[in-house]
């Protein structure tokens, strides 16, 4: 994982109103805590933290430098603005190297399931991330999951994931986290093309009455 920096400030004060201050000036407030020291009150540009979450995701180790100090971190609970979704606050814990984290990876599904295309079914994405423990620079962006040979009635749980070396999970391994399921539209079809078929039938069975005698 490459080693991305981040320039924080201290000195902010606290409060709605000196945070709110503090977003009209291209800032954002924070808070950088763990490993036994006291939290500290801080603030990042919005635009650096903007392109480094862009860039790296939420998961990306950041090398914070705080008054001349490096602090290897990770951003934890964003807040976002309700309306605009710009960052409004973040949390920045401290971490160290070798120690293991909890972080939730986002999953996502890779590939075409052709099979589940033909017979019109869909896939239903029931799990779309996954909490796993590993070393800070061990933290995948993302969990790829290969749909590619799904068929309709088939799942993928849990513990048929490919999670990277040194990547666990305590999550249920019978968890589900995608279902290839026939679609409402096919069943209608289906049920549709049947009473065709049946109607179809019953009416070449029907013979026409045979026309009335003429009297001699």
């Amino acid at each position: 994982m490459a080693e991305v920096t981040l320039t924080a400030e201290v000195g902010r004060s606290t409060g709605s109103s000196a945070s709110r201050r503090l977003r009209h000036t291209g800032r954002v407030p924070a808070v950088i805590y763990g490993h036994g020291m006291e939290p500290v009150a801080v603030s990042v540009g919005a635009r650096e933290l903007r392109a480094v979450l862009s860039a790296h995701g939420l998961n990306q180790v950041l090398t914070l430098q705080v008054n001349g100090s490096a602090h290897l971190v990770l951003a934890r609970q964003l807040q976002r603005h309700p309306l605009r979704h710009t960052v409004a606050h973040v949390d920045f814990q401290v971490v160290r190297s070798d120690e293991i984290v909890h972080a939730d990876v986002p999953l996502v599904l890779s590939g075409t399931a052709e099979a589940v295309e033909r017979e019109r079914g869909v896939l239903e994405h029931v799990l779309t991330s996954l909490s796993i423990r590993s070393t800070p620079a061990q933290i995948p962006q993302e969990i790829l999951v290969d749909v590619a040979a799904m068929e309709v009635g088939h799942a993928i749980r849990v513990r048929d994931l490919q999670l990277p070396t040194g990547v666990t999970t305590d999550a249920d391994p019978d968890e589900t986290v995608v279902i290839a399921a026939a679609s409402s539209v096919a069943a209608e079809v289906a049920e549709a093309e049947e009473a065709e078929a049946v109607e179809g039938a019953g009416a070449a069975g029907t013979e026409a009455p045979a026309p009335p005698a003429e009297e001699g």
